[in-house]
Order: structure tokens, then C-alpha cells, then sequence
């Protein structure tokens, strides 16, 4: 038996062949499972529906107003908060964020796209001595939707 030279075997050209076929083959089946992810292009639509120093004591707007003996200690603030599509439907299970003033709140929103946040006991909302305003931010973050950042969504105000 005889030393038979590689460059004279007629299979050895279809190996490089096999391999360049498989790995064309790979990179459609990838550029298929990469053009089938969905991409988050919608926006959201945020409403600040009412607002309250507490979750009873809702009023419409976006301002809550407190008393100078109020705002002397931490307290608790209360916001109701609609998401929806920019067709007008509900988003669904959307976290919501409110935070600000050494306070934070969050919840996610129901069927209909409505949550109702309330800074509870270990976060509550502070005003030092001689501030007399301040601002809390709104971050929604969810699925099939751009992030949406609202800076001084709520205002609160202390009277005197």
C-alpha cells in the first residue's frame, strides 16, 4: 500500500466547500432570528391624574400643597398615574417610579394602565426648614415601549 498524496484525493476539495456552505447557511438562519425580535419603538403617554399628601386626599394636578406644619417632618405624598400607547390604549404592567426630595414610590400599572404610588414609611418626602418648593421625578420603564423620563413631574409647594 502506497502513500496516497492529499492534493490528488478529488474528496478533499469539497470539505473547504462544506464548510463554506454551512457557514453561509448560519449567518441567514442568524440574520433571520435577529430580524424577528421585536424592537422597542412605541412611545408612551403619561398622565399625573391626581396628587395628594395622602392616598385618601387626591386632587387633580400635578401640585400638592402642604402646610408649613406639615412639611416640618417627613410625609407621605400620593400620586395617581395613567400610561397609555399614543393611540390612547393602556400599558399594561409598566413600572412606575416617582423620586425626589429624599422620597421614592414605586408600583406597576394595572389592566387599565393606572397606578396609584404612595412614598411609604421608610421614604417619605422631606422639605428642610427653609425651602419652601420642591420637585419629584416620574420614570416609567416597559416592555415594547421607550423609557420615559419626566423631570419635576410633581411639584410640591409648602404655605405658610
Amino acid at each position: 500500500m502506497g502513500i496516497q498524496l492529499f492534493r490528488h484525493n478529488e474528496k478533499a476539495m469539497e470539505l473547504p466547500i462544506n464548510i463554506v456552505v454551512m457557514l453561509v447557511v448560519a449567518m441567514v438562519a442568524l440574520a433571520t432570528l435577529i430580524s424577528i425580535i421585536p424592537t422597542p419603538t412605541k412611545e408612551m403617554s403619561v398622565f399625573v391624574e391626581s396628587t395628594g399628601p395622602a392616598p385618601g386626599d387626591l386632587q387633580t394636578g400635578n401640585s400638592i400643597i402642604v402646610s408649613s406644619t406639615t412639611a416640618q417632618n417627613p410625609f407621605t405624598v400620593s400620586s395617581e398615574v395613567r400610561v397609555t400607547d399614543k393611540d390612547g390604549n393602556p400599558v399594561r404592567n409598566a413600572n412606575v417610579i416617582l423620586k425626589g426630595l429624599g422620597g421614592v414610590a414605586s408600583n406597576t400599572t394595572d389592566i387599565n394602565g393606572v397606578t396609584v404610588l404612595t412614598t411609604p414609611p421608610g421614604a417619605l418626602v422631606r422639605l428642610d426648614p427653609n425651602q419652601n418648593e420642591g420637585t419629584m421625578d416620574l420614570k416609567i420603564i416597559a416592555d415594547g415601549f421607550y423609557d420615559y423620563e419626566k423631570k419635576d413631574a410633581v411639584m410640591i409647594v409648602k404655605t405658610r
